[in-house]
Order: structure tokens, then sequence, then C-alpha cells
């Protein structure tokens, strides 16, 4: 054992009152406490509370306004009007991006294109939006329709990154037309934190993926799939309240007729 493991354990284990000081005093640094404060001094502190976070609000504004939208616009082969971004996404590759109106794009978003195809599309249209920390891979075409909401997490590829065939695979040859397959997310659909959507899927309108569920399939208008790999738990779910029939009163048994009636 080396001689700095040998201090790590031995602090570890606090063997002598030395080396119980010695954790008593990391431990104080790695979660510092403080007692209750007067309260004389918590209307204060309220007031710079909230000024941190309006003053970060205001530098994070600034730097989108300034910054990231003009930059993330010229990266874009066509972006509409009121476009709110909350960081400035990661783009790879020589796929065209189109942004649609009112979308919102959260922070830490991963855009990636493949090389099996000449022109990859990534296609956000009106209204939808996208969640934290999604990844996009996007060798042929991903199209996300109207009024869309991806949550944080989310995988959607219209690729495995790889070829199916174990020899090409292991010689690095990359993937072809056969091994690529659109995605599409129609209007309304909500998918759910940590979810996969893989290539050649469909998920209908107005339909709802689980949260952490692997799609591999497609998933019918509204419809809820959950699972890994997704299978559809119910149909006519969540559907809107246009759709929605009112039923006809029957009578209770009992009840009397009104008159007119036989």
């Amino acid at each position: 054992m080396s001689l700095v493991n040998r201090l790590i354990f031995d602090i570890r284990r606090s063997k002598s009152p030395v080396f119980r000081f010695i954790k008593k005093a990391l431990r104080f640094c790695f979660s510092p406490v403080l007692p209750p404060l007067p309260r004389l001094l918590l209307g204060p502190l309220r007031v710079a509370y909230e000024l941190h976070f309006l003053t970060v609000t205001l530098c994070r504004s600034l730097l989108t306004i300034c910054y990231r939208n003009p930059l993330f616009q010229a990266r874009c082969a066509s972006f509409g009007h009121r476009v709110v971004l909350e960081g400035l996404p990661f783009v790879s590759g020589h796929l065209a991006i189109h942004v649609g109106n009112d979308v919102k794009l959260g922070a830490n978003i991963t855009i990636i294109s493949g090389s099996a195809c000449d022109q990859p599309n990534l296609i956000l249209k009106d209204r939808c939006s996208v969640g934290w920390n999604t990844k996009f891979t996007v060798s042929q075409e991903v199209i996300v329709e109207e009024d869309v909401l991806i949550s944080y997490d989310c995988r959607i590829s219209d690729s495995d990154g790889h070829r199916r065939e174990a020899d090409l695979r292991a010689a690095g040859v990359p993937p072809g037309p056969k091994d690529v397959r659109p995605v599409r997310i129609c209007r309304y659909a909500l998918i759910g934190n940590g979810s996969h959507i893989m290539k050649g899927v469909t998920i209908g309108e107005g339909a709802t993926v689980a949260a952490n569920s692997l799609v591999i399939t497609n998933v019918p208008p509204y419809s809820l799939a959950i699972g890994n790999p997704a299978e559809i738990l119910f149909r006519n779910y969540g559907l809107p309240t246009s759709a929605r029939k009112k039923r006809p009163v029957e009578s209770q048994p009992g009840q009397a007729s009104s008159p007119g009636q036989g």
C-alpha cells in the first residue's frame, strides 16, 4: 500500500485522536453547517437571496440575447420567431436544422449527424419543447411536429450508429443507408424523461411515452406506451376534450317517467 493510500485508510479508520480530528475537519469542509441565524438578519438576507437569482437570470438573458441566440441562428437552415434558448445547443456534423415559431430548447442539448446520407434534417415545428440534456442523432431525418413536449434526458436517433453485421461493426465500417430509418414524433405527443426513441419509429398524434421507456416500434395515436421495450398499455389515452362524447343520461330503475312518455 502506498503512503498516500495508507494515510487515507488511517483517516477513514480514525485509529488515533489525530486521525479522528482530521476526519472531523474534512467532514466539516465537505459538509459545512451553520447554526440558526438571528431573526434580525433574515429579512436583509432574504432580499439578498432574491437579488442573487434575479441577477443570475438577467445575466443569462443577456447572454442568450447577445450570444447564444445569434450563434445558433447562424447554425440553423431556418429559424422561427420567439424561440426560447436556455443554453447553446452543441451541434456536430453537416445536418440542416429547421426551427419553427415559439420553440423552446433547454440547456445541454446535443445534436449529432451521421454520415450515411448527404443531407440529414432535424425539423422542430411550431411550439414544440425539448428538455435539458436531450440528444438527437440524425443520419437522415428526425421530425418533431407541432406542440410536442419532450422531457429531459431523452435520446432520439434514426440510426443505431453502427452496422448490424458483426464483422463490419468490428472493422469500424460506418452505417449505410439500410441502417437508417427516419423518426417522426407527431403533434401533441409527450415523451417522458429518460426515454429513448429508436430508428424507424413514429409516435402517433397525442401519444404518451412514459418515463425511461425504450421505444422500438410505432406508437398509435392517443395511446400510452411504457416499458423496455415499450408496450402499449392503454389506448384512447389523453384524448382532447373536443373528442370526448357525452354519455346519454339513463333513467334509474323505479324512476318516474316524464309526462308524455309511455
